[in-house]
Formats: C-alpha cells, sequence, structure tokens
C-alpha cells in the first residue's frame, strides 16, 4: 500500500520517517518530495508497505503524531494522475 505523509518538518529525512513506519511492519520504499531546484523537502513523503493491514495500523497509529515537533498527516495515497492538463 502506497501512504500520503504530509506536514512534515523540512528537517526529517528518510531514514527517520523509515523507522517510525517500521514499528508497525516491513517498509520497502520512502520518498520525501523534493523541490527540482533547490533540493529542499517540499513538506510530504510517501511511503510504501508491503502488507496492506500493516499499513493500515500505521496510518492509524501515526496520522496526528509527532515527527520532530510537527504533527504529520497520514493516509492511504490517491491514485497520480497521468496528465493533469486541461485543453
Amino acid at each position: 500500500m502506497n501512504i500520503y505523509v504530509g506536514n512534515l518538518s523540512f528537517k526529517v529525512d528518510e531514514n527517520e520517517l523509515r523507522d517510525a513506519f517500521e514499528e508497525y511492519g516491513s517498509v520497502s520504499s520512502v520518498k520525501i518530495i523534493t523541490d527540482k531546484f533547490t533540493g529542499r523537502s517540499k513538506g510530504f513523503a510517501f511511503v510504501e508497505m508491503d502488507n496492506d493491514s500493516d499499513a493500515e495500523n500505521a496510518i492509524e497509529g501515526l496520522n496526528g503524531k509527532s515527527i520532530d515537533n510537527r504533527n504529520i498527516s497520514v493516509s492511504v495515497a490517491r491514485e497520480k494522475r497521468e496528465n493533469n492538463r486541461r485543453y
């Protein structure tokens, strides 16, 4: 399951985020989204977990919890839209 994590502190790194989610189960990937020009975190990330049950427990357990003095928002990630253009 792919999980959206929002309201991240700009100081949080992928290892710290992985550690928080691994308390609930196996994490296959963590990707903090960064600005392509500055390389600075945009304040959100995606975490992929192998087991849907573990992922649901992580969402329930971590949503609203504090990481680096910020209460994070955790939910199931929405599908990526292939084309956001309007014609």
